[in-house]
């Protein structure tokens, strides 16, 4: 295995392990038996299991700027946050994986270099979706809150959850007042 096939390998099994037991339940040792090598070989890739995370994560960002990206594709304004929002939607929704990366990842704010990641990815979103979409910085706040909601109800599942206020929660939602 090439060392970029190797790097790959180890972030899939560290966002599967992440994604399970958390930034804080996880082991560098479990990661490292996963993928048949030694745990000091993970550490010389990553530096630390801090770095692993930040890894982690800054893949997980990386992946909702790219998806952001190709929705938005020649689209501007509404249609382009119509678009993000769809596919940002089907991309939590599909792959459970992806969506409790980014909840640890949240949750592990309270360590300063882990926060940092976090915002830096944050910030990019932000950008990526104001330059796309040309929306306004109070229309960017309303898309991302949106989209942190997505978050919370993919987490929970509401799209399988038969009672009249899930139900509500997981109608589309109106654009509308949204800039144009």
């Amino acid at each position: 295995m090439t060392a970029d096939d190797r790097r790959a390998q180890i972030l899939r099994i560290s966002a599967e392990e992440f994604a399970r037991t958390g930034y804080y339940g996880t082991s560098v040792e479990t990661i490292a038996r996963k993928a048949e090598i030694s745990q000091p070989y993970v550490f010389r890739l990553f530096g630390t299991k801090r770095g692993l995370f930040i890894s982690v994560l800054d893949d997980s960002f990386e992946k909702i700027v790219d998806t952001f990206q190709q929705a938005s594709d020649g689209l501007s304004g509404v249609d382009a946050l119509v678009s993000m929002g769809n596919r940002y939607r089907n991309l939590v929704r599909d792959n459970r994986t992806f969506l409790l990366i980014q909840l640890h990842g949240f949750a592990a704010c309270e360590e300063p270099k882990i926060r940092t990641a976090v915002q830096n990815g944050f910030g990019r979103m932000w950008h990526v979706v104001q330059e796309n979409s040309g929306a306004d910085d109070v229309t960017v706040k309303q898309f991302l809150s949106l989209g942190m909601m997505l978050n919370d109800m993919a987490a929970m599942d509401l799209w399988s959850l038969d009672e009249p206020w899930a139900k509500a929660c997981v109608v589309a939602l109106p654009v509308e007042n949204w800039s144009r």
